[in-house]
């Protein structure tokens, strides 16, 4: 379940987390941001504050996250062209990485990956959208879209951190 919403998030914000400028915008999604909760949707929803590392980078028109979607710390691949194929999924499965640009219309930002670790999200016409909500350095993004079609709400929060 929790890889299922960082899934999600990855494709549409990421999201979730957001980026950097060499300056703090305050009033302005650009910067560096962290996630910090994640409410998932349903009757088996919960709310997730035992992120592991992540980082989102917005710049004025693009956006790159890298995440930890494990429940845990990763294990250390001792040697990855020696492991096995459930080392390698229990190593690198979990980690998110993509990059994008991004557009502004309103409170809703949509996001659109031009590379990422899964190829089905660089697929062409790939996006997620969000309603948000920037107060001081706390961001608030709800999952409204996905090029796929409506989604269900799950809830992001991140915190400004450059």
């Amino acid at each position: 379940m929790k890889r299922l919403f960082l899934s999600a998030v990855t494709a549409a914000l990421p999201a979730l987390t957001f980026g950097a400028t060499t300056t703090s915008k305050s009033g302005s999604i650009q910067g560096t941001w962290k996630t910090v909760e994640v409410t998932l949707p349903g009757p088996n929803g919960r709310v997730i504050t035992n992120l592991q590392p992540n980082l989102v980078i917005v710049t004025p028109k693009h956006y790159s996250r890298v995440e930890d979607h494990a429940d845990r710390p990763r294990p250390t691949l001792e040697d990855a062209n020696h492991a096995t194929a459930d080392e390698l999924r229990s190593a690198w499965g979990p980690f998110v990485a993509e990059a994008g640009t991004y557009e502004l219309s309103g409170n809703v930002i949509t996001m659109s990956p031009i590379v990422a670790k899964n190829p089905a999200a660089m697929a062409r016409g790939t996006f997620s959208a969000f309603s948000y909500r920037l107060v001081g350095d706390t961001l608030m993004l709800v999952q409204q879209r996905t090029d796929k079609g409506p989604s269900d709400p799950v809830k992001v929060k991140a915190v400004r951190i450059e």
